[in-house]
């Protein structure tokens, strides 16, 4: 077994960045830009990360007052610093954001959760000394040469059809010259056409007709040629291209590195849809010239038809495959969460077209569907969008001009009855059910009748929140294992995960909702439980029923009901001291009797608990009455009702043990390896006292006895011999205040 490492983080996460190998500080810098400059990161560091960023991201009024809040300490600051470049700096950043983010604080509020969850992702990550396999995939070395490459490819298209232009334009010069000359000649006396002159003027005319042949030509020749190479880039590159960011986006959902790459797609795709914009206004333009100056065999009435298709049928491709969902479906309550909705709760969504459309006054309607193609034969419960269901794509200056729509108020009901007939449920479970909800448009362009349709992920709908746990597998489940965009026939029979695949996952829930990641001896305990001693093996399938559906054995609980409910506790309970690194967490008792038995006494070491629901423990070395032999003791779990009461670092202060007639005393000193108790949790006692007049502070005392023959889980009742004891060595109040604690009972 590889030594537990235990290293703790009382520094401020920015400290932890900053202290970072350069391969991670250079995936730090890629976070910062104009939308949250690294300026503000670095003077207002403690500030930003005290702040609610992920809650604000949903509630426009609380975004409104962080937003005001920043600038007020960006002012303060600014008008604190001493170097004179810095200041003008934070001014102008200062003025930036305002004009930025004033009429969209949520947005700010998004960028900012976005950039801390991301730094704590690669904390995690450097922690662990190595990238999943789903990371590193996502992560391709050559990903950097091949969008350079599409970015020399657009432009050298878009450099080709500028040329073109110009040939048009030239096209059009020697048709007017052409045409000039030849009324000229036309006008001319009929007697004097035999003349040398005529002649050569005849000659002449005919030399610019067989040159402006040529470039006509030419021209279309080289229009053929951009079209093979845009439908060329289109099919080999825009589109994986695409694909690529939306498997991306499904990683993203369920906690993996922060999405990116979006506004580099939409500049791919509008600049390439800007030179067929252009090709068609050339076509249009020899289409003029042709009803000026035509002749026998003249290349442009042949050949442009086809081409004004083509190009027409490469516009429709682009646009339509340019319509994305920008942002899944979530509930603002469970911003962290997409792709689960429950009924009644509403629930938002953002569409965009990555084309960025000529200037002309569209009325572009977006309609949402939700489960416009269910599986032939399925049973499934029904569903029907109660509020408005319509919006017109706007734009958004944010995207650099290109039409968005986000539908904020959405809310599901679901259809008890179907035709006077009861709806009954299907053959999966509620949370195995997967749901669409599709986006329509239609318009037209240039004569193009365009109809767009995208749809989200798969959904699962809850109807009650203690659904959620069983929805939540299900998105990731899913999400991890396949990029299908529309399979909701998955879990009729779910594949197999392999244990490297899920247990980055698995980490990944405990960096977005924790905090912090696991390490590798966690992970490893984790996998010994799921798949005993297969866990050693990355490549170890886990069946979905092994992962969220059987019991433990011995349990009444599943794995993940059991590792999700240690997630919640320590979100709401335990955050300070995980982060922190105090918690060893996920040790077998085998485990723990390994690294504690040549402890010193009162060495102590807090895990989960393994037979209970959100419970952690904590054991300590005990001095043994036989020499050599360490004694190890468990206090019984404390779960969340416990810790509602009294704050778990309170708890280690004040512990107290009570046995064998002796005075009570805490018997927790040095948290594994040997880090003094005080120098650990310090920082996280809660030191404030009631103040109310005219009562004295009171506090709250955790007690366990310790009978003549100790068991593993201390706890009371107390004899009354006993509260004799405890009551010669505590004070009437703190007896009374230990006696009404729930720790006492």
């Amino acid at each position: 077994m590889t030594p537990h490492r235990v290293q703790r983080h009382s520094m401020s996460q920015w400290k932890q960045i900053q202290q970072l190998e350069i391969r991670y500080l250079e995936q730090v810098d890629y976070l910062y830009d104009d939308n949250f400059p690294m300026d503000i990161r670095q003077v207002l560091s403690n500030w930003i990360e005290s702040q609610d960023w992920d809650t604000a991201a949903n509630h426009e009024t609380m975004a409104t007052v962080l937003l005001n809040n920043l600038l007020s300490q960006l002012d303060r600051q600014c008008s604190q610093e001493q170097n004179f470049l810095q200041r003008h700096n934070l001014k102008i950043i200062n003025q930036q954001l305002q004009l930025k983010y004033k009429a969209s604080p949520l947005l700010m509020a998004g960028v900012i959760a976005t950039c801390l969850r991301e730094e704590r992702r690669i904390i995690s990550t450097a922690s662990i000394q190595e990238q999943g396999p789903l990371e590193k995939s996502l992560q391709n070395p050559v990903a950097f040469e091949r969008q350079k490459n599409l970015d020399n490819r657009v432009a050298v298209i878009r450099s080709t059809v500028q040329m073109l232009d110009q040939a048009v334009k030239h096209l059009e010069d020697m048709q007017d010259d052409f045409d000039f000359r030849y009324k000229t000649l036309q006008s001319r006396d009929p007697a004097d056409r035999n003349t040398d002159m005529m002649k050569q003027e005849v000659t002449r005319l005919q030399e610019i007709l067989n040159n402006l042949d040529y470039k006509r030509k030419d021209s279309l020749s080289k229009m053929s040629d951009v079209l093979k190479e845009i439908e060329d880039l289109v099919g080999s590159q825009l589109n994986p291209e695409l694909m690529e960011w939306k498997r991306k986006q499904q990683i993203n959902c369920i906690g993996g590195p922060m999405l990116t790459g979006l506004d580099q797609l939409q500049n791919w795709f509008s600049l390439t849809a800007q030179s067929l914009f252009q090709m068609k206004r050339q076509l249009d333009k020899l289409g003029e010239l042709i009803l000026k100056v035509t002749y026998e065999s003249d290349p442009i009435p042949l050949q442009r038809p086809q081409m004004e298709e083509q190009v027409k049928y490469l516009l429709y491709l682009l646009i339509r495959s340019s319509f994305v969902v920008e942002k899944q479906p979530c509930m603002p309550t469970h911003p962290q969460k997409p792709l689960i909705i429950k009924t009644g709760v509403q629930f938002t969504t953002k569409v965009r077209l990555l084309v960025k459309l000529p200037e002309v006054d569209y009325q572009l309607k977006v309609k949402t569907i939700f489960d416009k193609d269910l599986p032939p034969g399925r049973v499934n419960r029904q569903f029907f969008i109660l509020t408005t269901n319509t919006k017109v794509m706007d734009v958004e200056e944010s995207s650099n001009g290109c039409l968005s729509v986000e539908f904020r108020h959405l809310q599901l009901k679901e259809k008890k009855y179907v035709n006077g007939t009861k709806v009954n449920e299907g053959p999966l479970s509620v949370t195995e059910e997967l749901h669409s909800l599709s986006f329509e448009a239609q318009f037209n362009i240039l004569g193009i009748n365009i109809e767009l349709e995208t749809c989200s992920f798969p959904l699962v709908v809850i109807s009650n929140v203690s659904q959620l746990p069983g929805g939540w597998a299900s998105v990731m489940w899913y999400n991890l294992l396949t990029d299908e965009p529309k399979n909701l026939g998955f879990f009729a029979n779910p594949p197999r995960a392999s244990w490297g695949q899920l247990s980055e996952v698995l980490s990944w829930q405990f960096s977005t909702f924790a905090g912090r990641g696991l390490n590798r001896e966690q992970l490893h305990m984790l996998g010994e439980k799921l798949l005993g001693h297969q866990a050693s093996n990355n490549e170890s399938q886990v069946s979905w029923s092994k992962f969220c559906k059987e019991n433990i054995p011995g349990k009444p609980f599943s794995f993940w009901m059991w590792l999700d409910s240690i997630i919640e506790l320590i979100k709401k309970h335990l955050l300070p001291i995980w982060n922190d690194n105090c918690i060893m967490g996920f040790v077998s008792k085998e485990t723990e009797r390994t690294l504690l038995k040549d402890r010193d006494p009162g060495t102590f070491l807090l895990r989960f608990s393994e037979s209970h629901l959100g419970g952690i423990t904590f054991t300590w070395v005990e001095q043994s009455d036989n020499a050599g032999e360490a004694k190890l003791i468990s206090v019984e779990p404390y779960t969340k009702s416990r810790l509602s009461a009294l704050p778990f670092a309170d708890i280690i202060r004040d512990y107290k043990v009570f046995a064998n007639g002796e005075a009570p005393e805490n018997p927790l000193k040095f948290l594994y390896p040997n880090i003094a108790k005080n120098e650990a949790f310090g920082r996280h006692y809660n030191s404030q006292q009631s103040k109310v007049f005219p009562y004295i502070p009171s506090i709250l005392i955790p007690i366990s006895t310790l009978s003549a023959t100790p068991c593993s889980s201390p706890e009371p009742p107390m004899s009354p011999g006993m509260f004799d004891m405890l009551a010669q060595h505590l004070s009437p109040l703190e007896m009374e205040t230990a006696m009404s604690s729930p720790y006492s009972e």
